[in-house]
C-alpha cells in the first residue's frame, strides 16, 4: 500500500533520533567502562627509560632523585629556602692548601644563600711565601668582601683543623692578630659538626649523614638525638705521611661503620676530591650533583687516588649509593650559621 508523504514525514524524525543517539550511548558506555578521562595513555606517561625515586614522608619532603636505567645520570631536585631580609656575612678560611673566602646572605632563621666564593692557591705551605705575602693575600680577600657590601663587623676568619697541623699556621695566625682580627681555630670534631650544619637539610636529619673529605683529614658526621656526632679519619693527602692505602681503607671503613643504619639513605658530601669528581659530570649550574660509584672515576693523581680510596671505604662500610655533592656548603659557612 502506498504511504502518504505526511506519514513518511512522521516516521523520519524517530529514525533520525535513533541514528544520532546510538553513537552517543555507545561512547558513554565506553567512558564508564574504560574511564578514559582518568587513565593516561602511554604517549603521555613518563619516559619508560627513566626511573624516579621520590621521598615520601609525613611532612612531604620536596627532595627527589631521578636516574635513567643505565645509572649514567642522576639528579637531586632539592631547593633550600631562600633567606628573607638577610644580611651579608663573610669568612676567610685558612685551609691546608691556602686561603678561601665565602660571602653569604643569611637571615635570622639561618636560611642562607651563597653570594660569592673564591678559592685561592697560596704558596704558604710550600715555604715560598713571606709574611708580606700572607698579609697581601688576606687584605685582598677582605677588600673583595667590602666591595660586595659586607660590613667589617661581619668579616670572620677561621683556620681549619687540617691547616693547624702545618707549621706555618702559627705565622698566619700571628699576622691576623696583628691586623686586629680574631682567629677562630676548630678541631676535627667541631669541623665535622659545622660541615653538617651547612650541608644537611633539616628534612634529612633522620635519614642521612655528612662526609667532608679534606686534604688534612676526613670528617664523617650525623645527627644523634639532640646533638651531632662527628668522627675523624685520614684526609686525601695521607700519602704524604707514607700511610698505606689498605690501612687507611680499613681505618675509614671502621669509622664510617659507626653511622647508624637508619641514616645511610643519603650522604651529603663536600671537600676537594668530591669537588673534582662532581666537576667531571656537572649538569650546568645545579646546586647539587650526585656522584657516581668510586669505580667510575680515574685516580691517576696521588690526591685523587687517595680520596677515591676514602670514598670507596665509606661506600663499602655504609652501603649508601646516593652521595650528593653540595657546590655551595662548607664547614666555614657552618661557622657563620652558628653565630648569634
Amino acid at each position: 500500500m502506498p504511504t502518504s508523504s505526511s506519514g513518511w514525514s512522521r516516521l523520519r524524525w524517530p529514525i533520525k533520533a535513533i541514528i544520532i543517539a546510538a553513537p552517543l550511548v555507545a561512547f558513554g558506555y565506553f567512558v564508564i567502562e574504560k574511564d578514559i578521562f582518568n587513565s593516561e595513555p602511554e604517549s603521555f606517561q613518563d619516559n619508560p627509560g627513566q626511573v624516579s625515586e621520590t621521598r615520601n614522608s609525613a611532612d612531604d619532603k620536596p627532595a627527589t632523585t631521578t636516574k635513567n636505567t643505565t645509572g649514567e645520570l642522576r639528579t637531586f631536585n632539592f631547593e633550600p629556602e631562600k633567606p628573607v631580609n638577610g644580611e651579608l656575612k663573610g669568612i676567610v678560611e685558612v685551609g691546608a692548601t691556602g686561603f678561601n673566602s665565602f660571602v653569604i646572605n643569611m637571615d635570622k632563621e639561618k636560611r642562607w644563600e651563597i653570594k660569592s666564593k673564591d678559592f685561592g692557591q697560596s704558596l704558604v705551605y710550600e715555604g715560598l711565601a713571606t709574611t708580606d705575602d700572607i698579609r697581601s693575600g688576606l687584605k685582598k680577600y677582605i677588600a673583595a668582601m667590602f666591595d660586595k657590601g659586607v660590613k667589617s663587623k661581619n668579616v670572620h676568619f677561621i683556620i681549619s683543623s687540617g691547616a693547624q697541623k702545618e707549621p706555618k699556621t702559627t705565622i698566619i695566625s700571628s699576622e691576623l692578630k696583628k691586623m686586629g682580627f680574631v682567629v677562630n681555630l676548630v678541631t676535627p670534631e667541631q669541623e665535622g659538626k659545622l660541615a653538617l650544619k651547612s650541608v644537611l637539610p633539616a628534612s634529612y636529619n633522620e635519614s642521612a649523614f655528612v662526609t667532608d673529605i679534606g686534604s688534612g683529614n676526613t670528617k664523617i658526621s650525623w645527627i644523634s638525638g639532640n646533638g651531632t656526632t662527628a668522627v675523624e679519619t685520614p684526609g686525601a693527602k695521607y700519602y704524604e705521611k707514607e700511610l698505606k692505602d689498605e690501612d687507611v681503607f680499613d681505618q675509614v671503613k671502621s669509622k664510617a661503620a659507626q653511622v647508624p643504619a637508619n641514616k645511610r639513605e643519603v650522604c651529603f658530601i663536600i671537600g676537594g676530591v668530591p669537588f673534582e669528581m662532581a666537576n667531571q659530570h656537572r649538569q650546568g649550574n645545579e646546586r647539587y650533583t650526585i656522584l657516581k660509584a668510586p669505580s667510575s672515576y680515574n685516580g691517576d693523581k696521588p690526591k685523587m687516588k687517595s680520596g677515591l680510596n676514602i670514598y670507596n671505604a665509606i661506600t663499602d662500610a655504609t652501603g649508601c649509593d646516593t652521595f650528593v655533592f653540595d657546590w655551595d656548603a662548607n664547614f666555614s659557612i657552618g661557622f657563620l650559621l652558628g653565630l648569634p
